[in-house]
């Protein structure tokens, strides 16, 4: 029996006429991968992870799992034994390194020119702003509260340096 006459009106006329349903997909699940469980609409009626980083998530798990497993038995007990002579043996048997082995190139040298391009071109230089020195102890104790039951003017005193140990300290050459 063909298809029926008015068949160019609906699209999906010849396949209701042949008796196949149009495929439907399945219903919306939550991704399998334990931390993500996001709702998705799958495409194919056996997927379980909601996006290729979480199917390579599972993946990478289960591989893990099964090596617990078979760590758990016997026969993964003595091989990894095993592993863990062999690699004793070869730390035993390593040689120290000799002077010649530790720097065979020579050193690195830094140049003069090396850093220029880092700098700043001179006509950007007036713009740069001198800072106010710090005194170190402002710097050192900067995140440490203040003992309990002292006010805030404790702090004070450590914000700013005092004029006579800033002279000291730049008659010396020091910072």
């Amino acid at each position: 029996m063909g298809p029926p006459e008015d068949c160019t009106r609906q699209p999906d006329c010849r396949e209701r006429a042949r008796g196949k349903r149009p495929q439907s997909r399945p219903r919306s699940r939550q991704c399998l991968l334990k931390g993500c469980e996001r709702w998705f609409r799958p495409r194919r009626a056996r997927e379980r992870y909601c996006s290729p980083e979480c199917r390579e998530a599972a993946r990478k798990w289960s591989h893990w799992k099964a090596q617990q497993r078979y760590r758990a038995t016997a026969a993964g007990k003595k091989k990894r034994n095993g592993q863990s002579r062999r690699y004793r043996e070869r730390v035993r048997d390593r040689q120290p390194a000799t002077p010649e082995e530790v720097l065979p190139q020579a050193a690195r040298v830094i140049t003069p020119n090396f850093f220029r391009p880092l700098l700043r071109p001179a006509r950007l230089l007036p713009r740069v702003r001198h800072r106010a020195p710090v005194a170190r102890p402002a710097i050192l104790f900067a995140r440490v509260p203040a003992r309990h039951g002292a006010g805030l003017a404790a702090r004070t005193a450590l914000a700013a340096r005092p004029a006579a140990a800033v002279e000291e300290v730049s008659s010396r050459g020091g910072r």
